[in-house]
């Protein structure tokens, strides 16, 4: 009897009818706040899928009579807003030895002056709509200061427990805004975290 979970179902199979990658869905804290979760994609095609799946969000609140707001914080309160959190990995961080190339990327995401590019980029409005999420509370690290940790929610950036256990996998960026540009975020950090050292 959650809020809105017949929209977010036919949403799911919209997508996979379409052959958008999801992987799963779930509510989140604010009565109506869904989750959905893409991938796992390759390049650029994160880009295309999230935007596809976004159109079709739209469509499908459409014919539900109700409107979808990306907006990283849609009700002012108490409560967790909405981000777009983006998992990261290359080859060379799934293979043997990929942790130590995940530590290498927390540094290059943590150099001066890396938070305020990366947050000017992570939504539309250059940061201004973010801060109103990134507050350091509610599962969010402060909006003018970079952290990663293990399993920590409230970090800038999460590694998963098993990547930390089988030194390899991936890490999870918490800060992009629920209206991100998948380009401009992806791009941004394969430009910090893949580029070669100069």
């Amino acid at each position: 009897n959650a809020y809105g979970r017949p929209v977010v179902e036919a949403h799911y199979r919209a997508c996979m009818y379409a052959g958008i990658n999801i992987s799963g869905i779930n509510g989140e804290v604010v009565p109506g706040q869904w989750e959905d979760e893409g991938g796992p994609c390759t390049g650029i095609d994160s880009g295309d899928q999230l935007i596809m799946s976004r159109y079709l969000m739209l469509r499908v609140c459409e014919q539900f009579g109700v409107r979808v707001s990306f907006d990283p914080k849609p009700i002012p309160g108490d409560w967790n807003g909405a981000g777009c959190h983006t998992n990261v990995s290359t080859n060379e961080m799934r293979a043997e030895g990929g942790y130590d190339v995940i530590l290498k990327a927390m540094e290059r995401l943590g150099a001066p002056g890396k938070q305020e590019e990366h947050i000017a980029a992570y939504d539309p409005s250059g940061g201004k709509d973010n801060q109103r999420r990134l507050t350091g509370a509610h599962e969010t690290a402060p909006i003018t200061k970079f952290s990663f940790g293990v399993a920590n929610r409230g970090c800038s950036v999460r590694i998963p427990r098993m990547t930390e256990k089988e030194k390899c996998g991936y890490f999870e960026d918490r800060r992009p805004a629920s209206n991100m540009d998948p380009y401009v975020v992806t791009g941004k950090i394969m430009e910090t975290c893949v580029a070669p050292d100069g």
